[in-house]
């Protein structure tokens, strides 16, 4: 029993030494130390009630006094150190969550973007910063000490048993293996009842992060149901299995009492006998009786604590998890780019089940595959091709989301590796399809952009993206909050916004993913008039299905929805080939047309 308890606890004592800073490991140790402290001084005043109430039930005052005496100083040391300990608890308890806050969020800021798409992986990090790491540091104190104590005072006492009555102490280390192994079949099924409840929370969270932030396209949806369907799915399975949960972990533990009850019973039939057989005085048995009882009330309390040490050790396997999760390589001294000319050289990736935030790009189903072109300096490429054909993926790779399984993407003929993850950041404005403005002022959100940059400039970049009309609509102008998200502009209120957001920055190259998708036309022209100005002195990346934006492009490369390049080159040359993209073109122009004469 001590055996299993122990080993665990050393495990999640260990592994919380191991993830904070040595400093708060010291004070994790000296902690640890009085908790033992406290429960030997606890086990050793139940090992002196025997002889103390065999001198009083004896008659013995001289005793009586002197065990008494023992007792007092054993209770006096006791409340002292339990004193310091429970003070200590909870400067540690912060201190431990402090630590493992600071090294989640620098974790988190070391991975790479990509990693952070994935649904499921998100929604386990919001558990883990929002719930798990609270109930870990709590640990120190929530389960720590009970654990401690739930094993000490047994040891303590059975140490005393022996001393005292030795007969007894053998009784009850015989108890000792039926006990540890009703344990260890409970810590094993809790654990795996604690597996399952974390998996399902996970998704849940995942579900409905999902839900809140798709909001604006699921009430624009003729019928959303399937999307409520699939979050009420997931609550639904969240709740029976933290149902099941709880019925398996209550019956656990009550099955455990009633094995250590019998335990006790055992021990008292086998005092009495003595006592009856005249091997055992009667002031004694009341003594040992007592110490019996004190030595199993921890060990039951211990049945209960087993489902918290699995619970910790979950959340410590799942920041294991984010810990060991690879990074993008970067270099020691960042390589400086000649020139920003953005080119893919032979490129293969795929999004992988395990390694898609890695540098093994390569993993799961092939997107791109021995890709080619080259965007020129100072001139607009437009990225166009049917869906799915890695249009975004091309973008995710220019700013670095992940690294391609082979071939190589570069800025001014330098590989994106060597100039590091920081470096590419500097160079490129990406604004994306899905935009996201903090909770915040609409000023604030541009500046975010260049929090530098001059009150002339900001007025620029806002004025090119076209939002001074925005803000001369809003209530509060500038100093309007637009909500989380962005909830209370439009989509194209917000696109322009993160357009703004990006000429901000000022960087060399800038890459639009459908970014004037949910613009009107007349604002799509006046960002096309921005982007015309961007193109004398900066790379600009579209990915675009705008007929304006593809005609206007410097270059267009056509992908062929295998991965490849069908065709690329300037919009007249591709149109005289009569090609994919001619077709492509046609295809888009028919539509644009009977758009522009449906009612």
């Amino acid at each position: 029993m001590s055996a299993a308890g122990t080993t665990a606890l050393r495990t999640l004592v260990g592994r919380l030494l191991a993830l904070v800073p040595p400093a708060v490991g010291r004070r994790l140790r000296i902690l640890v130390t009085l908790f033992v402290a406290c429960a030997v001084l606890q086990g050793l005043g139940f090992v002196l009630l025997v002889p103390f109430l065999t001198a009083l039930f004896s008659g013995d005052r001289p005793g009586t006094t002197y065990w008494l005496t023992g007792l007092a100083v054993v209770g006096i040391g006791y409340a002292v150190v339990g004193t310091v300990a429970g003070r200590r608890a909870q400067i540690t308890a912060a201190e431990v969550l402090s630590a493992l806050l600071e090294r989640f969020g620098d974790r988190l800021a070391e991975l790479p973007i990509g990693w952070f798409v994935a649904a499921d992986r998100t929604g386990r990090a919001s558990e883990a910063a929002t719930r798990g790491l609270n109930f870990v540091a709590s640990t120190t104190y929530v389960i720590v000490r009970p654990v401690i104590t739930a094993f000490v005072i047994p040891a303590t006492v059975l140490v005393g048993a022996a001393v005292v009555e030795p007969r007894i102490a053998v009784v009850l280390l015989v108890a000792a293996p039926v006990v540890w192994l009703t344990y260890r079949a409970i810590a094993a099924s809790t654990a795996r009842a604690s597996h399952e409840h974390d998996d399902v929370v996970a998704e849940a969270s995942s579900r409905i992060v999902e839900y809140a932030r798709h909001q604006p396209a699921l009430r624009t949806a003729s019928d959303s149901t399937i999307a409520r369907g699939l979050l009420d799915e997931a609550i639904g399975r969240r709740d029976a299995v933290a149902r099941r949960t709880h019925l398996s972990a209550g019956g656990a533990t009550a099955l455990f009492a009633v094995v250590v009850h019998l335990c006790v019973v055992a021990v008292l039939v086998f005092g009495v006998w003595l006592a009856l057989d005249g091997g055992l005085a009667v002031p004694a048995l009341i003594g040992l009786l007592v110490l019996t009882v004190r030595f199993t009330e921890p060990i039951v309390n211990s049945g209960a604590l087993g489902g918290g040490i699995a619970a910790a050790r979950n959340t410590l396997d799942h920041l294991d998890e984010l810990f060991a999760e690879p990074v993008l390589p970067e270099p020691a001294e960042p390589a400086q780019p000649r020139g920003h000319e953005v080119r893919f050289d032979r490129v293969r990736f795929g999004y992988g089940t395990s390694a898609d935030a890695g540098a093994d790009g390569a993993a799961g189903e092939t997107v791109l595959d021995d890709l080619s072109f080259t965007a020129p300096q100072g001139a607009m490429t437009a990225i166009v091709g049917p869906s799915g054909s890695g249009k975004s993926t091309i973008v995710r790779l220019l700013a670095r989301f992940y690294d391609p399984g082979a071939g190589t993407v570069s800025i001014g003929g330098v590989a994106l590796p060597d100039l590091g993850s920081t470096r590419v950041a500097e160079l490129v404005a990406p604004v994306f399809q899905d935009v996201y403005l903090f909770d915040g002022s609409v000023i604030d959100n541009i500046r975010l952009g260049r929090p530098d940059a001059t009150d002339e400039q900001l007025a620029a970049a806002s004025r090119h993206a076209r939002v001074d009309e925005i803000v001369d609509r809003l209530p509060d102008g500038w100093d309007t909050a637009v909500g989380e998200g962005g909830v209370l502009l439009s989509g194209g209120e917000r696109q322009r916004v993160a357009i703004a957001r990006a000429l901000l920055k000022d960087a060399p190259i800038v890459v639009l993913d459908e970014a004037t998708s949910a613009l009107d036309a007349e604002n799509d022209e006046a960002v096309g008039r921005s982007l015309d100005e961007l193109r004398r002195d900066r790379t600009v990346v579209v990915v675009a299905h705008r007929l304006q934006t593809i005609r206007t492009a410097d270059r267009v490369v056509m992908l062929d929805g295998h991965g490849g390049i069908a065709e690329q080159g300037t919009h007249d040359e591709l149109l005289a080939r009569d090609g994919d993209y001619a077709r492509y073109w046609r295809t888009r122009h028919r539509a644009a047309g009977w758009r522009l004469r449906s009612p």
